[in-house]
């Protein structure tokens, strides 16, 4: 028998533990001394959450690929849905809605050149509609009108099957689009409505689905499409409808969740990779997942909004990643708490060196605190007790204006920080709460807030002495908390309440505001990332209610990030986007609790191999 050696040209490598691992170790064996044991480097796959889609619903008709994705349309209850999401790889943001009402129909294509058809709006659907990354353009119709069709493939070749047209009937029909009109194809093996199908024209999959006649049930049947006709493969491990799929060819799928039961029963965590022959299952969904709008391949997929226990219709989402990188996914988690629990706080600084001060417990509050990353210390108190004042700077040297006082009465105290105490300033020209603040303790930004009862847009240039007026105010005048980020030549503002409460994003050039795209969610009492620049900002949290959205913003728009674990508003911010802090706060009661978010992060691991 043939050695190792004579096969490969060389010996398996002794290390006395594992190397400092790259990718050039992919598939290399070596043996660690220290365990006594081979190891390799190999791909696995796994699903992490990832940031949430803007709105909750389901039966969204996605498209794309995993870091250029398409949600669109989609069903909340009794109500379907026009508008589109677009899916970067770390979050959502909005995109142009369809022109009219859409869900459970088909899609393919591209991010910037994709297409929808068929499905449910105020009726069964048989239209096409292109997507060139902006608008919707309606095309020829498809071949039968029907709500539960499927298909992939590209803008200029489409590949449909199957649907639920009229009801209760299922249909065996297929058609290929060739970016202008369709023509029928030759049909399924079997009637099906909502298929699991990926993959191009020429090499397609349709797994799973529905088939209404004569009796209600749900499939394993697995079929692959050639380009002219459908034949059968290994069925899939679950008889299931309303599952995922993606992927590049008839034999590199992942099929993902759907529902085990009609008209509808449990959904299911459910994953699976399909070689052309047989399945293998990978790792489950975090979620139950049924009825979802999804995008990718077989090894980097993106699975969003559906239905995991109905009549509930989050906008979670889920990635597939198979690589040899152990993935850790981007994720809130509770951090050490504050000493002093109260709301209307202010933050500053980054995460290894923050400060949060004021805000209100059952009066107006002076402390301060800093973090060193991990554990709060007191230091010296604000010389004005207040609460919704504006800050920004970093700890050594931090500036903290404006605020609210018993009655309440505004203040327009400036106060400089130096690490250790407070010094005051001269005051605000315009004395003010709820207000916004950007830039640094010598070039410090204030906008907006109140005089109550009257709301103001005023904007304010510190030199590091004394306060300019600028003569252009914010273009939407503002209270709430408004959020503030960036440099006093280079700023942001954002959210609010006029009332009502407001997305107007603005951004601050030096001499004026110019409007911006606007939040995803409307809100005031946000905490924003203080310490975030013109093109990199959190908003998290904040009213109405006390949600746990974040979101955001590269200097252009704003896109989803993932949520909070508890929801709050009026809490402290500081710190970047890659590694967030959210002090304090309220809910039904002032907080001492704390979050702090860390950005996804991926490394190379080692294998054990066994003889199994």
């Amino acid at each position: 028998m043939a050695t190792y050696e004579e096969l490969y040209g060389k010996r398996v490598k002794e290390f006395d533990s594992d190397p400092t691992l790259d990718s050039s170790y992919e598939g290399q064996v070596w043996y660690d001394k220290s365990t006594g044991v081979l190891k390799s480097v190999v791909s696995a796959g796994a699903w992490a959450s990832t940031s949430p889609a803007t709105n909750g619903g389901s039966s969204s008709i996605g498209f794309g690929i995993q870091t250029a994705a398409v949600m669109a349309g989609g069903a909340t209850g009794p109500g379907n849905q026009s508008y589109v999401e677009e899916y970067n790889g770390s979050g959502f943001s909005s995109g142009g809605a369809l022109p009219s009402v859409r869900q459970d129909g088909g899609g393919a294509g591209t991010e910037t050149a994709g297409v929808v058809w068929c499905g449910e709006g105020s009726t069964k659907l048989n239209t096409t509609q292109e997507y060139n990354g902006s608008s919707w353009t309606t095309t020829n119709t498809y071949p039968i009108t029907a709500r539960g069709v499927r298909g992939s493939g590209t803008q200029t070749a489409a590949i449909g099957c199957g649907g639920d047209t009229p009801s209760p009937a299922a249909s065996n029909v297929s058609a290929e689009y060739d970016g202008s009109s369709w023509t029928a194809g030759n049909n399924l093996p079997g009637n099906r409505v909502a298929a699991a199908t990926s993959g191009p024209q020429t090499s397609a999959l349709a797994t799973t689905g529905k088939d209404n006649t004569p009796n209600p049930s749900v499939s394993n049947l697995n079929t692959s499409y050639d380009g002219t006709s459908w034949t059968a493969q290994t069925v899939y491990p679950l008889s299931l409808r309303q599952a995922s799929s993606m992927g590049t060819s008839s034999s590199a799928n992942l099929v993902a969740g759907g529902v085990g039961a009609t008209p509808f029963g449990d959904a299911v965590t459910t994953a699976a990779q399909w070689n052309g022959s047989s399945w293998t299952t990978t790792g489950s969904l975090g979620t139950k997942s049924t009825h979802m709008g999804y995008a990718g391949t077989s090894t980097a997929a993106i699975i969003c909004r559906g239905a995991q226990d109905y009549p509930s219709y989050p906008g979670v989402a889920q990635e597939f990643n198979e690589s040899i990188n152990t993935i850790t996914a981007a994720a809130f988690a509770a951090g050490n708490n504050i000493n002093n629990a109260r709301r209307y706080i202010r933050g500053f600084g980054i995460k290894s060196a923050g400060v949060i001060c004021g805000g209100y417990t059952s009066s107006p509050s002076d402390k301060t605190e800093e973090f060193n990353g991990t554990t709060y210390s007191n230091s010296s108190t604000l010389g004005t007790g207040r609460y919704s004042l504006a800050a920004c700077g970093i700890e050594s040297a931090g500036l903290a204006f404006g605020g609210l006082n018993t009655t309440p009465s505004t203040r327009g105290e400036t106060e400089e920080y130096d690490g250790s105490s407070w010094s005051e300033q001269t005051d605000l020209s315009t004395t003010r709460g709820e207000l916004g603040g950007a830039g640094t303790q010598t070039a410090g930004l204030a906008f907006g807030g109140s005089t109550p009862p009257t709301v103001t847009g005023v904007t304010e240039e510190y030199n590091g002495s004394s306060w300019t007026t600028n003569p252009t105010s914010l273009n939407t005048a503002r209270k709430g908390e408004i959020g503030g980020a960036g440099t006093q030549t280079a700023a942001v503002a954002f959210g609010g309440s006029i009332p009502p409460n407001t997305g107007a994003t603005e951004e601050y050039d030096g001499s004026s505001w110019t409007a911006s795209n606007a939040m995803l969610t409307a809100r005031s009492q946000m905490s924003p990332t203080q310490n975030g620049t013109q093109s990199a900002v959190f908003a998290m949290g904040g009213s109405p209610g006390t949600n746990t959205f974040v979101e955001n913003y590269d200097g252009t728009s704003w896109s989803t990030r993932p949520s909070l674990a508890n929801g709050r508003r009026l809490a402290g911010g500081f710190a970047t986007t890659s590694d967030a802090v959210l002090a304090g706060g309220y809910t039904s009661t002032n907080l001492n609790t704390t979050e702090e978010f860390t950005a996804e992060s991926s490394a190379v691991t080692a294998s054990t191999l066994t003889s199994s």
